[in-house]
């Protein structure tokens, strides 16, 4: 191959970037295309006594690159040799050091890993489909990913600086069994969000959800992190609570706004129901007064049109049994006023009349209401709190959205261990860091 050529092939492929140039190219079999490569730089020192070895011969190395125009590519690489002249040295002979190529072993170029890395992480790519266009085996892929994963997430700072936590439950596993529990307890970095200076981060993720899962991790961090951590937004679980009053006793907890007004929401639908029950005799049907409302009882009132207005009047109206689904419908209504209000001052005192109203003492008939008092009584500090410090776990949620569609492309995970470290890649917040690679 011509000199000009070479150039011209090297500046197509851009094999300038792995430090090797193209000596010669074909065509092969499942449409790969093969180049033959000769390094143009090779770290000639023995590793055993690091004395320049003198050139024996080369040995190829095959290694798999990056697609060219949707292509797999294989480079042919041909790796000096070198033998040792140094009497004492245990190496006799030895190959050139060409870590900037290929990393030991690997059976990638070092740009290939990124590449992956880009193609799951950035772009959404299944494993399925990185691998079918590198022409490699779905393991081969997989395991690249994982490990490059490790190496980003775990790099020794990934906990530095947080100071707002978020935690929440995910469930990774829809099938029974397999040795592994289906649901794992989520942690998120919330202090960018907080700050202004980014989006969320996935921190962790650890298999089962309990109060002893979360404590274990906490304990198991520095008292440098605890100390920081001023902040822990969680839902409506007691065992999150616990762990955290025990783990981090400094720390505010905040009960999520979301999972307030969605507990409301819940009670607010077993009234509709046992009261359709009472009244009618059977389950909802498209010509009941309260089945018909069964949405309109979940929309803001400032957002309801004057036909939704009117028909949510003629169904609450309609039977003197009603009043308990428009009382519990109120209080719900109540709530979003509260969270919702302008003035953070203002709204926390709207949200303590609404719980001190309906803890205790409300009349027979009610009984969805008195168990939302009750709940909501027990965790009123940290409903309160939120009008405080303003943290919710919104992003939490939005995160927990991207790990369904994680599970989705991939057609569901059976080792828990890769599906985390997935998790992290496709959870965005590393994207930065891999395109820095």
């Amino acid at each position: 191959m011509s000199k000009l050529t070479a150039d011209v092939a090297d500046t197509i492929c851009r094999t300038v970037e792995l430090g090797v140039t193209i000596t010669g190219a074909a065509v092969g079999a499942q449409d790969r295309t093969h180049l033959w490569c000769r390094v143009l730089q090779a770290d000639p020192r023995c590793p055993g006594c690091r004395v320049a070895g003198e050139l024996r011969d080369h040995a190829d190395r095959t290694l798999t690159d990056v697609p060219i125009s949707g292509h797999p590519v294989v480079l042919h690489v041909a790796v000096p040799r070198f033998r040792c002249r140094t009497s004492n040295c245990p190496h006799t002979i030895f190959r050139g050091q060409i870590e900037h190529v290929a990393a030991p072993r690997a059976v990638v170029t070092t740009r290939t890993a990124r590449w992956i890395l880009q193609r799951i992480a950035i772009d959404k790519m299944s494993v399925k489909a990185v691998a079918t266009a590198l022409g490699l085996a779905w393991k081969t892929v997989n395991a690249i990913a994982v490990d490059a994963a490790r190496a980003l997430v775990y790099d020794g700072g990934h906990l530095d600086g947080v100071r707002v936590l978020g935690v929440d439950e995910h469930k990774w596993k829809h099938v029974r069994g397999q040795g592994e529990p289906g649901f794992v307890t989520v942690l998120i970095d919330l202090t960018p969000v907080v700050d202004g200076t980014g989006p969320a981060r996935l921190l962790d993720m650890i298999a089962g959800r309990s109060a002893q899962v979360l404590k274990d991790w906490l304990a198991a961090r520095d008292q440098r992190f605890r100390d920081r951590i001023k902040v822990v937004a969680m839902d409506g679980f007691t065992g999150y609570k616990t762990a955290t009053s025990q783990e981090l006793p400094a720390a505010r907890v905040v009960m999520d706004p979301f999972h307030v007004v969605a507990l409301a929401g819940t009670k607010l639908d077993l009234c509709r129901q046992r009261i359709q029950q009472q009244t009618c005799g059977h389950r909802g049907r498209a010509s009941d007064p309260l089945y018909k409302v069964r949405r309109i009882l979940h929309t803001r009132t400032a957002l309801l049109t004057d036909k939704q207005k009117i028909r949510l009047f003629e169904a609450l109206t309609s039977h003197d049994e009603h009043a308990a689904v428009e009382i519990t419908y109120q209080v719900y209504q109540q709530l979003i006023d509260a969270y919702e209000h302008p003035q953070r001052r203002e709204g926390k005192k709207l949200m303590w009349k609404v719980l001190k109203r309906i803890h205790t003492g409300l009349p027979a008939g009610l009984a969805e209401l008195a168990q939302l008092g009750r709940s909501l009584w027990k965790r009123r500090t940290d409903i309160l709190a939120y009008f405080d410090t303003r943290v919710s776990n919104g992003p939490v949620e939005a995160i927990n959205g991207r790990l369904e569609h994680l599970r989705g492309i991939a057609q569901g995970f059976r080792n828990l261990n890769h599906y985390i470290l997935r998790s992290h890649l496709h959870s965005g917040q590393l994207a930065d860091r891999i395109n820095a690679l």
